[in-house]
């Protein structure tokens, strides 16, 4: 799996930064209007896990995907390449953090956001990805972890691969799809992270939606145990309706899309994401439909399309805010900042190799 650098424009950067923090940003918006659903939430953050704008622990995990694949990207220039590895890596500092007591245990080579006191706070994390990252043991296509796991839980976490709009779709979605598989192991589990996945790289690229949707279902079609999850997208394309149960990560795609395609605006397109009428009389979680929404609505429109009222009370904002930041420029930067010829120390230090 490699991948070439490529020369940014200045404009280009400016953008997809901003497609980045709207991604990031999004995603977690539409997980916290989600979790306050029911208790006054729907049209508006409510009371979750003590507080307004709580997260979830699919938005935690999307930011540790993020620190995962920068670290890949520092670990390329330093001759180590197997980003599955290092996102496998950043899961693990994650768990960590659901067990131990809090960031002062940490040691320097964790890096900085496993240091984030508020990412301790435990949030109804999936069963499947506490077993799937319990112990070392990397789940990969051949050999999965929880081989009958097809819910959600691996799919709130894959935004951060669609990110990577220097790859070609296919290798997007191998990554999504391999990374998957660490806690997710049935294909709906794993080929829906994938497809969705590219589908968020087609709109951070300034695709239209039913372009990139159409691209993850060509890609989809060469993968065994495809069925469930193109029928889930291919309904929502063909019918404008969605395609599946949201409790299943197929289904919770679906959902999202449509939700996004019916969208007059971000906000328009989040409230139908969390709303009753997103389930389709099925038992998912609307912070799932309303974190996978958000983050196509973000990578498709950039930060400046979201509600400020939102951006300004969501959990964890100023850690979201640096982190996406600090993506974009490791993508785009990212030889200036730890090649051969003067490496960045300070740089180093947040994302150590």
């Amino acid at each position: 799996m490699t991948t070439a650098h490529r020369t940014w424009g200045r404009a280009e950067q400016q953008d997809f930064r901003s497609r980045v923090r709207g991604c990031l940003l999004g995603g977690a918006i539409g997980d916290a209007l989600g979790a306050g659903a029911g208790a006054g939430g729907d049209a508006d953050f409510a009371p979750a896990y003590g507080r307004r704008g709580a997260v979830t622990a699919g938005t935690q995990m999307a930011l540790f995907t993020v620190d995962g694949l920068i670290r890949a990207q520092v670990r390329r220039d330093g001759g180590r390449w197997h980003p599955p590895t290092d996102v496998h890596a950043a899961h693990r500092r994650w768990y960590a953090t659901q067990k131990d007591w809090g960031p002062d245990e940490r040691k320097a080579e964790d890096g900085w956001l496993a240091r984030e006191e508020w990412l301790y706070a435990p949030r109804g994390a999936p069963r499947s990805c506490l077993r799937g990252l319990a112990d070392d043991r990397m789940g990969t296509l051949q050999k999965p972890r929880n081989p009958e796991a097809k819910d959600p839980g691996a799919v709130v976490r894959s935004a951060p691969f669609g990110l990577l709009v220097g790859w070609e779709p296919q290798l997007v979605f191998q990554l999504a799809a391999e990374c998957a598989t660490q806690t997710h192991g049935h294909p709906t589990g794993y080929l829906a992270a994938g497809a969705y996945a590219v589908v968020v790289h087609g709109l951070a690229r300034g695709d239209a939606p039913e372009a990139a949707a159409g691209r993850a279902l060509e890609i989809l079609a060469g993968r065994p145990g495809h069925e469930e999850t193109t029928a889930a997208v291919r309904a929502t394309l063909d019918a404008r309706r969605p395609g599946g149960p949201p409790e299943t990560a197929a289904g919770a795609v679906s959902v999202a899309l449509h939700c996004a395609l019916a969208a007059t605006d971000v906000r328009h397109g989040l409230l139908l994401a969390v709303g009753d009428d997103a389930s389709g009389g099925g038992d998912g979680d609307p912070h799932v439909t309303g974190s996978l929404c958000g983050g196509l609505l973000g990578a498709q429109h950039g930060e400046t399309a979201l509600p400020p009222a939102w951006v300004a009370e969501v959990e964890g904002r100023g850690t979201l805010l640096q982190l996406a930041d600090d993506f974009a420029l490791e993508m785009t930067l990212g030889p200036a900042l730890h090649g051969d010829a003067a490496p960045n120390e300070a740089w180093l230090l947040r994302y150590p190799r």
